[in-house]
C-alpha cells in the first residue's frame, strides 16, 4: 500500500469510528451486519478471482495433500541466501 493510500485509509477509518460511536445500538448492529456483509463479499469475490487461475484449485489441494502428510520443508531449512 502507498504511503497516500495509507493516509486515505487512516482517515476513513477514523472517520468511521467517529460515526459508529454515534450510533444507537440497533443502528450500531445493523451497521456492522452491513460490514461483515461487506468482508464475505469482498472475501468470496477473492476467492473467486484465485479459482478462476488455470490449475490454481489443483495445486491448492495438492499443497494441502502434502501438508497434511508431512511432505513439507521446515521454513528454518530454506536457505536465505538465494
Amino acid at each position: 500500500m502507498r504511503e497516500r493510500e495509507v493516509v486515505n485509509t487512516s482517515a476513513i477509518l477514523t472517520e468511521a469510528e467517529h460515526r459508529l460511536h454515534s450510533l444507537s445500538l440497533e443502528r450500531l448492529r445493523v451497521a456492522n451486519d452491513f460490514l461483515a456483509y461487506l468482508q464475505e463479499r469482498e472475501e468470496n469475490e477473492a476467492t473467486a478471482e484465485l479459482l478462476s487461475i488455470p490449475g490454481f484449485e489443483a495445486a491448492f489441494r495438492h499443497a494441502v495433500e502434502q501438508a497434511d502428510t508431512g511432505d513439507v520443508v521446515r521454513f528454518e531449512e530454506v536457505r536465505r541466501d538465494v
